[in-house]
């Protein structure tokens, strides 16, 4: 499998982020504009954490909160999981899968590159798999 960096280049190079002061309303205003389902939290260039749908539904809606009065900062996830560009897309699924998160960060020497989704992977390991069975379909009638 390929390294993270190649996913990344393959995608809009602009980080989907957002400030820890606003408040979950507009962050959710953000999400569906952009039709994303995770934003990366930073202040002054630096990675605070990472907001997500899921974060709005178990840490606002569930627990009756206002979404307008409430901020990111109150509802992010701040131990954020990341990798490294250079690490593979399988070893990031398995790591997604294990620890059973949707976006994962990508840095490289703390400057974050992007967020890749699970989505982003299942797209790519579903494209290598149609251009192996093409290639077994191209060897085998050849």
């Amino acid at each position: 499998m390929k390294p993270i960096s190649e996913l990344l280049k393959q995608r809009n190079s602009v980080l989907y982020q957002i400030a820890p002061t606003v408040s979950v309303f507009d962050a959710l205003l953000t999400l569906a504009k952009l039709e994303v389902g995770a934003l990366l939290v930073m202040q002054d260039g630096k990675l605070q954490g990472v907001v997500s749908e899921r974060d709005y539904t178990r840490k606002v809606a569930l627990q009756g909160r206002n979404s307008k009065e409430t901020t990111v900062a109150e509802i992010m996830t701040r131990e954020v999981i990341t990798v490294e560009p250079r690490v593979g897309t399988r070893a990031c699924m398995t790591l997604m899968s294990q620890k059973k998160i949707r976006h994962l960060p990508v840095l490289e020497d703390g400057k974050v590159l992007g967020m890749i989704s699970i989505r982003d992977i299942m797209d790519d390991i579903i494209s290598d798999s149609e251009k192996t069975i093409s290639q077994l379909t191209n060897y085998i009638n050849s």
